[in-house]
């Protein structure tokens, strides 16, 4: 039995960096690794072609614009490329040298654009592919975990899992490690040229590197914990939204309208200090960033200037530092956004694979047993316990046979262990002790999909999907036709009521069954499950919701239907349970009496009381 998740699941943040995560969700970039590469490859080369700006403006400054005469030491590119251009020939004029310059400046741009465009196209599709890889792993993985799991974990979580945690390892993949890679790559190529240009001045240049470090620790902590703070109140927003919606009708109905928007007043209020103390954050680490670059700026101009003005550097490499300084201050500055979005990234991958290595628990066994035709649907429950909570049984040595074609009923008070019996059957749930047969094979023997494809099931509480109401009674089985969908539309008597709709069988069902009622939607479900021609039929509490002449219409139709089916109805009408061939009587957790309604009646126990307090009335209604 799988533990709730807890709530501080949603709140935590983990490390910023996980090397065990990163290998895993590695192994998702590994079926697209061809296009990692090319980024990657692209990456640097655009990290390299943004070093062409500044290298031409010092060769243009230094060759060509300079006054002419004036003496003074050539910076590293401008030597290089003077030497090239004596061993080319070519002597250009001032003029011709700006062009060439320039066509150099320009050509680097017009590349850098394009690398930059390929790198940004190449790695969003990238992590679209795996965005859809993981949100189909996920979504295969919902389907194969045994029903106990959907018992204690919210559906607003696992929705979660499959939206905004894989929006943030998207996020990671192409602006979290891409940009610092590329930040990477960039840094260490400015730290190469400044050194190239001119080492004394680089070292000066990197003076301020320990502020810009303390500052971004500090940043960092504070950050952390109102990122925390700021994802704990939206969580608690989500989930009072998510009960309060869903429970509207009982608000209004009590009149709680105003003590619920009260509540929700201080949630929404506590979000927003949260905002406000992160926004403080943010207010104060930016413009002190930009103050400490100015400060390595004016270092730069302030040492830089003292040696140009003594013939120690050129004009041209004093402006190539600055505008390589820039380049190099930006990326550190941003470190902290790359920071939260590694951080969020690591969190939410640490969810996702919580929920990826969560054992089904309930599957097909290696050799499972698969019948060569058609299920004969015999039941036999032998001696079965079964709990959903260590220490609070719900049923107790449960010992009865159902043969094949015969309709067994299933009555009790609420909390008896009726339902539950379908569980065990359908094997939503493994018996604590003891075994469940079918066909006098162990359900956990059986391959699991051949199981349940054999039972029909219909329940009190019917679920429709958002489609057709055809596509409802199909479920997107290619083997049902149109005629049985007909069919069986017309034997669970919901064919009238489907006909006087305008699109009839096309037309559109809401989110569950939104415009149809209760009553619809059963009959809706009874033909799903007689579309499937089921060899075992299940009814819990499947005409509770319909009025009396719309259940005698369903009746006529199963004195045909459940000949040849095994059935095992959970009821509490009169007519259904009168009709059985055999009444098990539950009583918490045990089977305390079986036999025909009259055997039931005459035995005058807990059947006769339950007789006494349900039916007396209806059925001397009906005699009347």
């Amino acid at each position: 039995m799988s533990e709730p998740v807890s709530i501080h699941e949603e709140e935590s943040l983990g490390k910023a960096y996980d090397a065990r995560l990163m290998r895993r969700l590695l192994g998702y970039v590994r079926p697209y690794r061809g296009s990692a590469l090319a980024a990657v490859g692209l990456i640097i080369v655009s990290s390299l072609l943004q070093l062409v700006g500044p290298l031409a403006t010092a060769v243009a400054l230094d060759l060509f614009i300079r006054p002419q005469g004036a003496e003074t030491r050539l910076s590293a590119p401008s030597r290089w490329t003077e030497a090239w251009l004596a061993a080319a020939g070519w002597e250009p004029t001032a003029l011709e040298g700006i062009a060439a310059v320039s066509l150099v400046y320009l050509a680097a741009l017009a590349l850098t654009f394009v690398v930059l465009y390929l790198q940004s196209r190449i790695m969003l599709l990238m992590g679209q592919h795996i965005m859809r890889d993981l949100r189909q792993a996920i979504f295969d993985h919902l389907q194969r975990l045994p029903v106990a799991y959907f018992d204690r974990n919210p559906v607003g979580r696992l929705v979660t899992r499959v939206t905004t945690d894989v929006d943030a390892l998207n996020e990671m993949f192409t602006a979290g490690i891409v940009s610092i890679f590329g930040d990477v790559v960039l840094l260490a190529g400015i730290v190469g040229v400044l050194f190239w240009l001119d080492w004394r001045l680089a070292l000066v240049s990197f003076a301020i590197l320990p502020m810009l470090t303390v500052l971004t620790l500090w940043f960092k902590v504070r950050a952390r914990q109102s990122y925390r703070d700021v994802r704990v109140k939206i969580a608690r927003i989500n989930a009072f939204l998510q009960e309060h919606i869903t429970g509207m009708s009982v608000l209004q109905l009590f009149n709680r309208e105003r003590r619920a928007m009260a509540e929700f007043a201080a949630i929404n209020r506590e979000h927003r200090d949260a905002n406000v103390q992160a926004i403080y954050y943010y207010a104060v680490y930016y413009p002190a960033v930009e103050l400490i670059t100015a400060v390595g700026l004016g270092l730069i101009i302030w040492y830089g200037g003292g040696e140009v003005v003594r013939g120690a550097l050129s004009i041209g490499a004093l402006v190539a530092f600055l505008q390589n300084a820039q380049r190099f201050y930006q990326p550190l500055s941003d470190l902290s956004d790359k920071y939260n979005i590694l951080q969020a990234a690591m969190a939410s991958s640490e969810r996702i694979f919580r929920l990826l290595d969560r054992d089904p628990g309930i599957v097909s066994p290696p050799d499972a047993y698969r019948p060569s035709g058609r299920v004969a649907g015999d039941i036999e429950f032998d001696r079965v316990s079964f709990a959903y909570k260590a220490g609070e049984p719900v049923l107790e040595d449960v010992s009865f046979r159902i043969g094949a074609g015969e309709t067994v009923a299933v009555v009790g008070h609420t909390g008896a262990g009726k339902t539950t019996l379908t569980n065990l059957l359908l094997r939503f749930y493994d018996v604590g002790s003891g075994t469940v047969r079918v066909d006098g094979v162990d359900v956990r023997q059986w391959d699991l999909e051949t199981l349940r494809r054999s039972v029909g099931l219909v329940l009190q509480d019917v679920f429709l999907f958002s489609g057709t109401i055809g596509g409802n009674i199909r479920l997107g089985a290619r083997g049902i036709a149109e005629d049985r969908v007909r069919w069986a539309a017309r034997e669970a008597e919901a064919l009238p009521f489907i006909e006087r709709l305008p699109q009839g069988f096309e037309t559109l069902v809401r989110e569950r069954g939104g415009g149809l009622s209760v009553g619809q939607k059963q009959l809706i479900a009874f033909a799903r499950a007689l579309a499937f021609d089921p060899s075992i039929l299940v009814l819990d509490e499947a005409t509770s919701s319909i009025d009396t002449e719309t259940e005698q219409a369903i009746q006529r139709a199963l004195d045909r239907l459940l000949t040849g089916r095994t059935s095992l109805v959970i009821a509490h009408r009169l007519s259904t349970v009168q009709r059985a061939d055999r009444i098990l009587v539950m009583h918490k957790g045990r089977l305390r009496e079986q036999g025909t309604h009259q055997e039931l009646l005459a035995r005058r126990g807990i059947y006769h009381r339950l007789y006494l307090l349900q039916y007396k009335d209806q059925e001397a209604a009906s005699v009347a």
